[in-house]
């Protein structure tokens, strides 16, 4: 096919997704403006390559080529669609929107499990990317539901940590297509197409998966029973397998979990010699990391204060809404601090998107912060825990 007619056609069938997807009004159609590189064309073949191609495609019921009513040899003047699929098969291509049923009939099994999928396609169908794929990239949203399904299933026989590439292996017979669809893994546990990407190790922890396990950091004057005996943490803090912190030999006076590492560091350095227990949760944590919490709250008086503190933002009342579980299971009830509007200092302030508000307090209520759930939804910010 000569190539500046399949440029043009290319740019009439791209146009003609544009309409089928509402992002335009205009109904598909070529002029001068896009006709301009052909009717520059210095050489008559050229030209005639370019027409006949134009030829083929009318005979073929795809498009309708205009020319000068006054000269019916003139050069092409207009050329409007007539039948899209026709006109793409000609390319050898699909239509966008056949191209979004596709990957729909593709994912539709996996909707119950993973509602945000409706959204994934929503944004195909209006031409947008999530996370760099389209339609065509179905198949790897796919795979990414199986690794959730495959890791959960994992979790529930007690295997709370396994290499990512074994795991991949395993699966895919790849031992490196599960850090391949990342992406798509993140957008499914988040449960939102909107959240900024996280980082590679704390979406593949979240499933209980690794490069190099990450030990769990704990910081309070505050003796922790081990595989190997009971030892008190040291100072600023400890780092340890969560899978051999097994108890506590000394009670602390409360347990407070960080979501972040700075702030964490911060607190060990000024806390270490008190009797309170800081956790840090490396965001989402990880399965091991949460058998370990539960194991630590279990031996606990109900009576001990057990708070969370992060940021005040989609993934922090996330975070919370899940620690709330654990701590419900260990007969704790979860209690925030510092992660009120009101605590928010003006200067660390943004304005939140009303869809971002609107999942903070879903997932504030979630943690039972129903009072929070309420003040987020009239103070519309979000803000960091660093600062």
């Amino acid at each position: 096919m000569d190539p500046l007619a399949r440029k043009v056609l290319e740019r009439l069938l791209r146009s003609a997704d544009k309409h089928e997807a509402g992002t335009v009004v205009r109904r598909p159609v070529l002029t001068n403006s896009a006709l301009s590189e052909y009717r520059e064309l210095r050489s008559l073949k050229a030209k005639e390559n370019f027409e006949a191609v134009l030829a083929y495609a009318q005979a073929e019921g795809a498009i309708m080529v205009q020319r000068p009513r006054h000269d019916p040899q003139g050069l092409v003047e207009r050329v409007e669609l007539i039948d899209v699929v026709q006109l793409a098969a000609i390319l050898g291509k699909l239509p966008h929107a056949m191209r979004v049923q596709s990957a729909r009939q593709t994912l539709t099994a996996r909707f119950d499990e993973h509602p945000i999928l409706n959204d994934v396609l929503s944004n195909w169908e209006k031409l947008k990317k999530v996370r760099g794929t389209g339609p065509d990239a179905a198949d790897n949203w796919a795979m990414a539901c199986d690794v959730i399904s495959y890791c959960q299933a994992q979790v529930a026989l007690g295997a709370t940590e396994t290499p990512v590439r074994d795991a991949s292996a395993r699966l895919f017979k790849d031992s490196k297509r599960i850090e391949s669809l990342v992406p798509c893994l993140d957008v499914l546990l988040a449960g939102n197409v909107e959240d900024d990407a996280r980082p590679e190790a704390e979406v593949l922890q979240e499933l209980g998966l690794y490069r190099e396990p990450q030990p769990a950091r704990l910081a309070g004057n505050i003796v922790v029973r081990r595989e190997r005996g009971s030892f008190p943490l040291d100072c600023p803090y400890g780092a340890l397998p969560p899978s051999t912190v097994l108890g506590l030999e000394s009670m602390p006076s409360q347990v407070l979990t960080v979501e972040n590492l700075t702030t964490f560091h911060v607190w060990a350095r000024q806390h270490c010699d008190s009797d309170v227990l800081c956790l840090y949760t490396a965001g989402m944590p990880s399965p091991a990391w949460r058998a370990m919490y539960i194991r630590l709250l279990s031996v606990l008086p109900i009576s001990t204060p057990v708070l969370h503190w992060g940021d005040v933002d989609e993934g922090g009342f996330r975070i919370a809404a899940y620690l709330s579980r654990c701590a419900t299971e260990a007969g704790h009830v979860l209690r925030p601090w510092k992660m009120r509007p009101a605590d928010v200092p003006d200067s660390q302030r943004r304005v939140a998107p009303t869809r971002t508000v609107d999942r903070m307090v879903k997932y504030a209520c979630e943690a039972g912060w129903n009072d929070i759930a309420h003040e987020l939804a009239e103070a519309k910010l979000v803000a960091e825990q660093e600062g």
